[in-house]
């Protein structure tokens, strides 16, 4: 049986875009934890983005982006989840980053570690820019017209991000963090591709 022949996303696979919605399932996870900061939550988020991506293909735009189209689904429905709320779930007790806590292995570890709880503090916009523009390698301009903003908004939030992580971690101007982790890289290489 053939597949149906799409030029969403620029695709030449001929995929629809139906067909393709798997292969962006690990980033919308990464970007839905960066947003939630709970696994569970991250996991319903991305569930929630893909069935309203799935029930409202036909509103798909063949020829644009279907990563940057599924991102802004998923930051849509977690800003109006939390609107409905109006208030974030407390965690005084640290109940919650216990169970996220790990006993560090290595000094890799430990400064994955330091990433994330610096990481955490940052305003959610900063997190956003630096996950949307570092991360998951998105421009700019994709950025922006994913959240709403200009794109100066965006490359001020990711570079006030940038700074704010390297107050936090205690480095030194110039210098790196050592990691091997490829998204926490992007996320705080100012002179990366992606970043200018």
């Amino acid at each position: 049986m053939a597949k149906n022949v799409s030029t969403a996303q620029g695709s030449t696979s001929g995929a629809s875009p139906r067909d393709e919605l798997v292969d962006h399932l690990p980033a919308l996870r990464a970007f839905a934890l960066s947003l939630t900061r709970d696994g569970a939550s991250a996991d319903d988020l991305v569930q929630d983005t893909i069935v309203k991506a799935w029930t409202n293909m036909d509103k798909f735009q063949p020829g644009t982006n279907l990563r940057a189209w599924l991102f802004t689904i998923l930051r849509n429905t977690f800003y109006s989840a939390r609107r409905k709320t109006k208030r974030e779930v407390s965690d005084a007790d640290g109940i919650h980053a216990a169970r996220l806590a790990a006993r560090p292995e290595h000094d890799g570890r430990l400064a994955l570690n330091d990433f994330r709880e610096a990481f955490k503090q940052l305003p959610d916009e900063q997190r956003e820019a630096l996950i949307l523009v570092g991360a998951s390698g998105f421009s700019y301009e994709e950025a922006a017209n994913m959240t709403g903003v200009a794109v100066g908004t965006v490359k001020s939030r990711a570079n006030r991000g940038r700074r704010r992580l390297a107050e936090l971690l205690h480095l030194e101007e110039g210098e790196e963090l050592e990691m091997t982790d490829r998204a926490t890289l992007a996320a705080m290489a100012s002179n990366s591709p992606v970043m200018r």
